[in-house]
């Protein structure tokens, strides 16, 4: 197996490779302890981006301020579903994650924690996650937490990822599925603003995630996994990057009607959607130079700031009084 230096500041949320694994090393690294390889296995990270879009949902739903206890119940549940959902991602996957520099430091791959430890912990989780909505919100919710932890688990990680080049755009509806579920966690149905959120997000997974493919796609080739930059050409990649950016865009423009927000949420949508398009564009001229280095990753982390400002401006839309 060819194994190539990473920068660690390349890495997806939640990835981070240690010293060993970047220099290939294959015997088992035991250097956390038993509760730390245990939270690694939730990739905490990744679910800090979950999150920061379920707060600002359930400020719209609520029409301002939600009440902080529902706020805890939901964010701690949603916590619970996705680290469990995460957790048997990584035990589904240890057969080709020790083969990946990015995936060589987890726990399932290092030996820190046992496979069985590992299914075990991730359906503890999951189960309690689906039991918490239940007991302390509402019915809706906890069904679609089962739906979320499903479509992650059998949909995407079982069915889609070794399979078919678009396993992250089907795979990434799974990661919408917070927003709906901190929506219903408030209102207990849902309506068409929760669905636009939903379709912000589903477009944006795409753009935010294949970036970081293009960066390891020699790591993803050598595990035969088909991210869509292992087996198509470069240029299609990027056409592809600019598709979804504009559905992306366009989509968050949508919210305006159907939750009728003020011009401040709209002109943040305008501003943030052509700043994430450009950038999309600009991937494209670097592909089609031909540049060494077409500068990927400068999308891949554009996206997580795009993310998190559009649902800032939808949080504070919430009270404006206009």
């Amino acid at each position: 197996m060819r194994v190539t230096a990473v920068d660690p500041r390349h890495l997806d949320a939640g990835d981070q490779v240690d010293a060993s694994s970047v220099r290939g090393d294959t015997g088992p690294v035991r250097t956390r302890s038993k509760a730390a390889a245990l939270l690694a296995l939730t990739k905490p990270r990744i679910i800090e981006l979950l999150l920061v879009t379920t707060v600002p949902t359930m400020i719209l739903a609520s029409d301002g301020l939600p009440s902080l206890l529902l706020v805890g119940i939901t964010v701690f549940g949603g916590f619970l579903a996705a680290g469990g959902a995460n957790a048997l991602n990584m035990y589904v996957d240890r057969d080709i994650d020790r083969l990946m520099v990015r995936t060589g430091h987890r726990p399932l791959v290092t030996g820190e924690i046992s496979p069985r430890t590992g299914l075990v912990f991730g359906l503890l989780l999951a189960v309690s996650s689906v039991v918490w909505f239940a007991l302390l919100t509402n019915l809706l919710t906890a069904a679609l937490t089962a739906a979320a932890i499903l479509m992650y688990v059998v949909g995407y990680t079982l069915l889609l990822k070794r399979r078919t080049p678009q396993n992250i755009v089907w795979g990434g509806a799974a990661g919408c599925m917070q927003i709906l579920i901190g929506w219903a966690a408030v209102t207990g149905s849902i309506t068409w603003a929760p669905v636009v959120l939903f379709g912000i997000v589903f477009f944006w997974t795409p753009p935010h995630y294949w970036p970081l493919s293009l960066r390891f796609k020699d790591d993803y080739a050598a595990a035969g996994v088909p991210m869509l930059p292992v087996v198509a050409p470069m240029s299609r990649v990027a056409k592809e990057i600019i598709g979804y950016s504009w559905a992306m865009a366009l989509t968050s423009l949508l919210l305006v009607p159907a939750a009728g927000m003020t011009w401040f949420y709209a002109v943040a949508a305008v501003l943030l959607g052509g700043a994430f398009v450009a950038e999309a564009h600009g991937l494209m001229r670097r592909v089609k130079r031909g540049d060494a280095d077409v500068k990927a990753m400068r999308l891949f982390h554009g996206s997580i700031t795009y993310l998190a400002l559009l649902f800032l401006a939808v949080a504070i839309d919430a009270f404006l009084p206009w």
